[in-house]
């Protein structure tokens, strides 16, 4: 099939690389012409496991970039919205650039037969109807049914995206009407999954209820473990007892310094926000929010009780993407414990394989080392925030003082260190 894809961040790359792999025509839109070039020279202008390789293999032959809307819509069947929601203050998502787009296609779709619409940008339930689908109608001079509208929600993990994408659990697709998901499921064919079919606000609700029930799974084994860690329990045994529970399972079960990235804060917030402008209060989904906070303070006040104060002492940070294997720092739990550190004084050394860029706009006057062991060497204390592989086995020789905070429990060898974990 044709298909065009707006937006060249995680999603929309992402799903225009792997269906062009999979022998789709794909067009990439993007408002930047430094993206559009790169991904045009087979260049990922994202790290992403294996989105490199599609790119080489696909640009040239059925995926190429454009800034030009109107080429890309009035060249392919299938349009996908996949520009960024941020969120405000409150925590509602900010529509400005899904209705910017949403007013462009409508534009091009006046000239345009057979197409379908499909929003992929994660939206409170309700947008694609209320507000996406109205601005279509507006600027096409058409009524939805004349083109297609569908919502149909991604569940990407950074790092994995690729395969999540290529080996989905399930695919969503909620339709305006049957013709349009009859469409959208035409693309989808070739997945071995299930695919549900509903009505558009469902789907967008199915996004959110996903990833603020699997944020609340993270931040309920971090509130067991805060309690573990005063009964001098191993809160990875309990995590693993639990696990073999079938109804529980291990997945997303893991203790730890918490969540960020793009997609369970900015999701369980505007879920929030979203609540109470219907009139209720979600009391679960804030205690998630809140007990996700707190778990920076609390490593820094391990980390005070070893070192003493922190003003003068030079402190590694490893690890500053939000989770290992992405150079996303989005909503990193690295940046509140850099930010404390920079307050109390301490003289900050950071590294990440990736994601040292990324962090240079938010923290640009910090030393940024060039490898673990240079960040390591003379410090005081090192703190692992990031769950990188590498992190698994350091050799701590040139550390000052030995101390050792471990953030997502994966320190192996511990001989030699004052080692404390988060959780042991």
């Amino acid at each position: 099939m044709k298909v065009a894809t707006i937006g060249t961040g995680y999603v929309g790359l992402v799903t225009g690389a792997c269906l062009a792999d999979m022998g789709n025509e794909v067009i990439c839109v993007d408002i930047l012409p430094e993206k559009v070039d790169l991904i045009n020279q087979g260049k990922s202008p994202i790290y992403e496991d294996g989105l490199q390789g599609i790119l080489k293999r696909s640009v040239g032959k059925n995926l190429k970039a454009t800034t030009d809307l109107n080429t890309a819509i009035e060249n392919s069947e299938i349009s996908f919205i996949c520009v960024g929601t941020p969120s405000d203050g409150d925590g509602r998502i900010d529509l400005q650039y899904i209705k910017s787009a949403a007013e462009s296609l409508g534009k091009v779709l006046a000239s345009v037969d057979n197409h379908t619409v499909v929003v992929k940008s994660t939206v409170v339930p309700g947008t694609t109807e209320n507000v996406v689908l109205p601005i279509l109608e507006k600027n096409s001079g058409k009524k939805a049914g004349e083109f297609g509208v569908c919502m149909n929600p991604e569940f990407l993990r950074e790092g994995v995206a690729v395969e999540d994408f290529m080996k989905p659990d399930r695919v969503v697709i909620g339709q305006y009407d049957e013709n349009s998901g009859k469409k959208l499921a035409e693309l989808y064919k070739g997945f071995h999954c299930p695919i549900l079919r509903t009505d558009l606000k469902t789907a967008e609700m199915i996004k959110y209820a996903s990833n603020s029930f699997l944020a609340t799974k993270v931040s309920f084994i971090n509130e067991i473990g805060n309690i573990c860690k005063r009964l001098g329990i191993d809160t990875y045994t309990v995590a693993e007892g639990m696990s073999l529970d079938h109804r529980i399972s291990p997945n997303f079960l893991k203790a730890g310094l918490g969540w960020g990235g793009s997609c369970f804060p900015k999701d369980i917030k505007g879920l929030i926000s979203h609540a109470k402008e219907l009139g209720y209060e979600p009391k679960l989904l804030q205690s998630a929010l809140k007990v996700n906070r707190k778990q920076p303070e609390i490593l820094l006040e391990m980390a005070r009780k070893k070192a003493g104060s922190f003003e003068g002492k030079r402190v590694a940070v490893l690890g500053l993407a939000f989770k290992a294997e992405t150079d996303d720092t989005r909503e990193s739990q690295s940046f509140p414990v850099i930010k404390q550190l920079l307050d109390e004084k301490a003289k900050v050394i950071a590294y990440d394989p990736k994601a040292e860029e990324n962090t240079k706009a938010e923290f640009p006057d910090i030393k940024y080392a060039p490898s673990a062991e240079e960040a390591l060497r003379d410090a005081d204390i090192a703190l692992i925030l990031t769950d990188w592989e590498e992190f698994q086995n350091l050799n701590y020789s040139g550390m000052k003082n030995k101390i050792v905070i471990d953030g997502r429990n994966i320190v192996k060898n511990r001989d030699g260190i004052d080692y404390t974990g988060l959780f042991w």
